[in-house]
């Protein structure tokens, strides 16, 4: 296990290396810079702007800056906000609690409906009830994630008034943020009924960011299990007289899961991509939302500081789900070891 993790680790350099550079240049290639948003219609003398941008550091050339990023990042530092003058790790932390609980939810709504119903496609192949369960899911991995929102917001706030537009709680609680995440702050709150209010408030954000993740689990599901379904050790356990649950749940389920867990790892990606929208849609207060503001404000540290933090947590979900294999199928991470 610790040959793996460190074979693992050392192939995550170079993607790290990529990252930074994509981090770097991604703001940099959009037309505009902090002193123009800064200075607004009113501009600034051109000594102005030069000093400025000397203040910032963006006088100097493009790999010269390069570097100082790099040796900033692997110093732990991540530079200050130019909108707001903090330091982009306390924003990004500040905010990513609530991001987290959104893609957590998100994450177990897909699961918990995607999982059950590939595995239902899988043993009812070419019926009905397959083609119904595919058909949806091509839908849902099909539908634009802002239509969606929007859609809901329609149907369920604005025409029935089920559901919160925005927001992760109502104004009428004050809860104090203990740990970020609305649905434990509000369970350690006296606030009465603020658990059921941020749940309820949870509701469209989970669904609308959920629908793509939930489409691909249930089809890559389906497939894993109809390939394992045609192995002989599955026909030896039916030839017993075992139940299908019991040949479903203990025989088959267990080696699918591999490619089902691979499959919710990539998902991360997806989830925290699809969180700009959500959160923009539904005025989540999260990452997603602070990095769309700090795109259109040019905010250069924000913005590389943030996508740079992100593709860490994905490295480190990607990471974590490589040694979930060892768990669920000890050989998968045995074969690993000798390759």
């Amino acid at each position: 296990m610790l040959r793996f993790l460190i074979n693992r680790l050392m192939l995550l350099v170079p993607v790290f290396i990529g990252v930074t550079v994509v981090a770097f240049g991604f703001i940099r290639v959009l037309p505009g810079d902090p002193v123009e948003v800064l200075a607004g219609e009113r501009g600034v003398s051109a000594e102005k702007r030069v000093e400025i941008l000397a203040n910032l550091g963006l006088d100097k050339p493009v790999w010269q800056q390069y570097l100082t990023y790099l040796n900033d990042v692997l110093h732990g530092n991540l530079g200050v906000s130019v909108k707001t003058n903090r330091p982009v790790v306390e924003e990004f932390f500040e905010l990513f609690p609530a991001t987290a609980e959104l893609a957590i939810c998100a994450i177990i709504f897909a699961v918990i409906i995607g999982v059950p119903a590939g595995i239902i496609a899988a043993l009812k192949r070419g019926s009905k009830i397959d083609q119904g369960i595919m058909g949806i899911s091509l839908i849902g991995y099909s539908m634009p994630i802002f239509w969606w929102g929007l859609l809901l917001i329609i149907l369920f706030s604005n025409t029935l008034n089920l559901t919160p537009v925005s927001g992760r709680l109502s104004f009428l609680f004050d809860v104090d943020p203990v740990t970020g995440f609305m649905l434990i702050d509000t369970l350690l709150s006296d606030e009465k009924g603020s658990f059921l209010n941020a749940l309820h408030h949870l509701i469209l954000p989970t669904v609308v960011l959920g629908t793509i993740p939930l489409a691909v689990i249930a089809r890559q599901t389906r497939s894993a299990m109809l390939e394992v379904l045609s192995e002989d050790y599955v026909r030896t356990a039916r030839a017993k007289g075992l139940s299908t649950f019991r040949v479903v749940t203990i025989h088959a389920l267990r080696n699918a899961m591999i490619t089902v867990v691979t499959v919710i790892g990539l998902m991360v990606a997806i989830l925290l991509a699809g969180a700009i929208l959500t959160e923009t849609i539904f005025g989540w207060p999260g990452i997603g939302k602070w990095i769309i503001f700090s795109i259109f404000a040019r905010d250069y540290y924000a913005v590389q500081g943030g996508l740079l933090l992100i593709a860490i947590t994905i490295m480190t979900v990607n990471l974590i789900v490589d040694l979930l294999y060892g768990f669920i199928n000890p050989r998968i991470l045995h074969q690993k070891n000798k390759s």
